[in-house]
């Protein structure tokens, strides 16, 4: 068995850092950050919790922790989410009353594609806690 040399050592240490779960993940998440700037979707939303909209007030629409939050579990939320992206939600049926300052989401068939926008929602609910 050969020796591994000072120029292999970076290469195998590259390789598995290309492979590993962490720096795939890190590219996902800024893909979709990219992905949700490119689309406006941070006029309205943040991502924490505790995020201020202008003003200091509550954002305009509910931070995606909270939204990952209240879809867990649910099997229809992806099918959902990304028809209240594609097609904007009513005034009555506003349910982020205490998380957020909007009152109806706008339909954003024209700043995204569906496919995108299944993309974002799903990493929306893989957003930790």
């Amino acid at each position: 068995m050969k020796r591994m040399t000072a120029i292999h050592l970076p290469l195998l240490l590259a390789a598995v850092l290309a492979s590993s779960p962490v720096l795939a993940d890190a590219k996902k998440d800024e893909a979709a950050r990219q992905l949700a700037t490119k689309s406006g979707c941070f006029i309205c939303h943040a991502i924490e919790l505790d995020a201020k909209g202008p003003e200091g007030l509550k954002p305009v629409g509910p931070p995606w922790k909270a939204v990952a939050a209240r879809y867990k579990g649910d099997k229809n939320a992806r099918k959902n989410l990304t028809a209240a992206i594609m097609g904007g939600t009513s005034v009555y049926n506003r349910h982020w009353k205490e998380e957020s300052s909007g009152v109806a989401m706008p339909p954003n068939g024209v700043a995204i594609s569906e496919a995108d926008a299944k993309k974002l929602v799903d990493w929306i609910l893989a957003l930790p806690k």
